[in-house]
Order: structure tokens, then sequence, then C-alpha cells
């Protein structure tokens, strides 16, 4: 049984902007946007990083649960971390064990992919996705993933930065909701080196830090793999995204430069 962080949302106000953003800094290409998610009064745009994803969506209508969270933590801002999973099925009957109430359910046929948002008010820090591609190459590292349509991979720049290696999620109890998504994930929590409490996935990990910007419990940031550390900040100061040669801010998430 495994779990993959495979893609990261965030949710902003104004979607042209952000998307620059991403793109001049990261030296990103975007490989989709999903028609479907027009349902909840939104609409996205996905970016491959090597083999993950950074969504970023924006609220196309008012009283919409995006919008609502804007405003709640003041800003654009981290929104989900969506993992991809070799059985969703155990993965609901764990989660129905544990009294977690499960969003939305998804089951697209058509598409090969079952997967589940669970309800952030049973997981704490920000939606826990729990995704299953059910078609050829499903559990390769480098699998389709529908959410990101059928040719991501053509999109795929790893000239600045190739991979999303951990997601940081921000709590006034950081020990308590890491224990709460280490339960949900099946796994056993861990320190890092700085005494952080994580949860170690097959290809990143979680990290649990206080939340000190005073924006409350959320998904506060990103660590990526750079390759090319100098474009990105030289990018960041463009787009007016530093924070200094080790943070760029982008749609609301402190992302962390790595390697």
């Amino acid at each position: 049984m495994w779990i993959r962080l495979r893609q990261i949302a965030v949710v902003t106000s104004d979607l042209l902007k952000t998307a620059l953003d991403i793109q001049t800094v990261l030296g990103v290409e975007a490989c989709h946007t999903d028609p479907g998610v027009g349902v909840f009064g939104l609409k996205n745009t996905l970016w491959p990083i090597g083999n993950q994803f950074l969504e970023c969506v924006t609220p196309t209508t008012t009283n919409t649960a995006g919008g609502r969270y804007i405003e709640r933590r003041g800003g654009d801002t981290g929104y989900m971390v969506i993992n991809q999973v070799d059985d969703v099925a155990s993965r609901i009957a764990h989660v129905e064990e544990l009294g977690v109430r499960i969003a939305n359910h998804m089951n697209y046929d058509k598409g090969g992919f079952e997967g589940i948002q669970l309800h952030p008010a049973d997981t704490g820090g920000s939606f826990f996705e729990m995704d299953q591609m059910k078609v050829d190459g499903a559990e390769d590292l480098d699998g389709p993933w529908w959410p990101a349509g059928s040719s991501w991979a053509d999109f795929s720049r790893t000239e600045r930065v190739r991979s999303i290696c951990a997601a940081e999620l921000q709590a006034v109890d950081p020990e308590r909701l890491s224990t709460r998504w280490a339960q949900i994930a099946q796994l056993e929590l861990q320190s890092d080196p700085e005494g952080n409490p994580t949860i170690e996935f097959d290809n990143a990990s979680i990290r649990f830090v206080e939340a000190k910007d005073g924006r409350g419990d959320g998904l506060g940031g990103i660590d990526v793999e750079c390759v090319d550390r100098d474009a990105i900040l030289a990018g960041a100061k463009q787009r007016g995204c530093g924070v200094n040669d080790e943070q760029v801010l982008l749609g609301g998430l402190r992302v962390y430069l790595r390697g």
C-alpha cells in the first residue's frame, strides 16, 4: 500500500496574475484546464513539475467554497494536498472507520479515475485528497494522471524545478494536526532535523509547523527541488515574488528552494 504526493492546489482571486507568477518564476508550462471544476464555481490551470502538478483555482461566481476560503485566510492561499494511492477502496473503508467525512467522492469511469476529498473540518489543515488511477501504467511514477489531461507529459519542463519534495502544513497545534494526518494516511509520525513532525510519503514529505503568520491552520508552503536557482530568483525579482535566496511566494504559498 502506497501514497504519493501528486498535486498541490492553491486558490487565488486573480488566476491570470498567479499564472504569470508561477510560469515566470518556475519556468513551467500550463498543461490543462479542467472544465469539470465549473460545477464548483471555479476555473483552473495546471502545470506539471516533473511528474507532479501545481494547480491554481479561482472563483467565477459568488459564494463559493474557494472564495470563502480566500476570505477566511486573508488572501491567496494553499488549498489542497492531492495524493495518488494504489487502492482507494481500502482508503475509503479506513476513513469511514475513523469517522472522517468524505466531502466529495469522484468516480470517472471514462478517465479510469476514482478519488475522495476529505472534509477539512475532520482532517484539519487543508483538503486531504486521495485518488487512484485505474488504467495501464497507473502505478508508474510518470504514469497517467486524469486531472491533468491526457498529454500532460508533453508540457513537463524541468529546466528550473524537477519535483515538489514536501508540503508544509501550519497549525496552532502542529502535533495534533500531524497525528490526525498520520492516522488518515496510515503512516508513522517522524521528525525532521528541525524537530517538526513529518510524514514520509513515497515521494515527498508532509511537514507540520506552528502557524506564525496570523493566517491560522492551512497549507502554508511547499518545497521544490531546484535545478536552476538563479533563474528562479531572477524570475521572482521580475514578478515581485522574491522573499530571499531560499524562498519565493507564489499563490499565497511559501515556496522553499531546495537543492
